[in-house]
């Protein structure tokens, strides 16, 4: 039970107003200091300017940012941190600092400098919503996949379990737009394409037109915090909307010739669900750069790990070498070579992104990227070599 004294308002209020939102006894012993000096817990719903929205035992509350406005961008206010607020009466009321964060979703910014964006954070369940009105991406798929099990609290990756995901969040795929597939047996090969690319990762089709898995999908998320990511037009919204019971979320048409949608959500919001818990919606993500996630790439293409182990070279590269068994394995058929195609590539971008900010990766980068020129230039001469003295 709650022991706290919630200033103008009861355990009990406290209780019924942030329970619905994730607040537990964990929650209660980081705020404990704060209460002590007057201050009032409450959730990020929404984020804009500078300023928040929070609910809290009094209610919906503006508040001002200015107090946790840090030099890190990992550190800003984010929609799903609970922070501590002034009571009411106090004008302006101002958020005075945010709760440890439990897990946090981050991606890489657009920006030339080594910089992360937090999308969500205190998440228990990352909801990747792909459309099923357009042909599968399954590139993109396994891109989203690997920044959801390599999200972090931004301070040390999260574990709560031997079999858990690195992020303690749980990722899961959703098919959406179900009814637009004709026939079952094509929506099944779809879901086996996916449930390949995603490995240990449930997938679901849904319909908010029909219904078709909306009954599963409530009940994943009931009484947690999920957030919604995909493309602009995956349908986020609806399924938003359709968990939710009511049109709370705009949408709007996505167009006939790409599938692609506007950005109707322009801010991230979280709500609460009528069955308990809360859903954040996300805007459609055009670009999803990866932010240290090497972890998570590993986790989404762990059968390639898996084969390496019989290497005949443990520093095996998989690219020429004799005895790879992960070549030995795309010459069988037994792994698509378009896997192994995008592991490389994942790879690479986050070796990138991490050698922004470490001087003795880039420097180790330079020496391979050296070498890997000089061995294609040794390799052509003596291809000339071999012509010249052919003829």
């Amino acid at each position: 039970m709650f022991n706290a004294s919630l200033n103008t308002s009861s355990t009990s209020d406290a209780q019924h107003v942030l329970a619905a939102y994730g607040w537990d006894e964990g929650w209660e012993a980081e705020f404990a200091p704060y209460a002590a000096q007057g201050l009032v817990p409450g959730r990020v719903v929404r984020v804009d300017r500078g300023q928040c929205d929070v609910t809290t035992p009094d209610g919906v509350v503006r508040a001002d940012t200015a107090f946790v406005v840090p030099h890190d961008p990992m550190k800003v206010v984010c929609t799903g941190d609970w922070v501590a607020v002034d009571p009411e009466g106090d004008d302006p009321r101002y958020a005075r600092t945010i709760l440890p964060r439990r897990t946090a979703f981050v991606r890489s910014t657009s920006s030339k400098r080594s910089e992360g964006q937090v999308l969500a954070t205190n998440i228990d369940h990352i909801v990747i919503c792909v459309s099923l009105a357009v042909e599968l991406d399954l590139g993109r798929i396994e891109r989203f996949l690997a920044l959801a099990m390599s999200s972090s609290s931004g301070e040390a990756l999260l574990r709560t379990s031997a079999d858990s995901w690195e992020s303690g969040a749980q990722p899961l795929v959703v098919l959406t737009k179900a009814d637009l597939v004709p026939d079952a047996t094509g929506l099944s090969y779809l879901v086996q394409d996916v449930e390949t690319t995603a490995p240990g990762v449930q997938v679901l089709p849904v319909s908010a037109t029909t219904g078709e898995g909306i009954d599963v999908l409530a009940a994943i998320v009931s009484g947690s915090t999920s957030v919604l990511l995909g493309q602009s037009g995956a349908g986020k919204s609806t399924l938003a909307n359709t968990l939710l019971g009511q049109d709370v979320m705009d949408v709007q048409a996505a167009r006939d010739v790409d599938g692609k949608g506007r950005h109707t959500t322009t801010t991230r919001n979280l709500l609460a669900l009528p069955g308990g818990g809360a859903l954040i919606d996300t805007p459609g993500l055009r670009g999803v750069g990866l932010w240290d996630a090497a972890g998570g790439v590993e986790q989404v293409f762990s059968e390639i790990d898996q084969l390496a182990e019989g290497c005949r070279f443990h520093d095996c590269a998989h690219e020429a070498e004799p005895g790879c068994a992960v070549l030995a394995a795309i010459e069988d058929g037994t792994l698509p070579e378009r896997r192994l195609d995008s592991f490389r590539k994942l790879m690479r971008e986050n070796q990138y992104i991490i050698a922004k900010t470490d001087a003795r990766l880039r420097a180790e980068m330079r020496r391979e990227w050296k070498l890997r020129g000089a061995q294609g230039k040794a390799a052509m001469e003596a291809k000339r070599g071999g012509r010249q003295s052919g003829r």
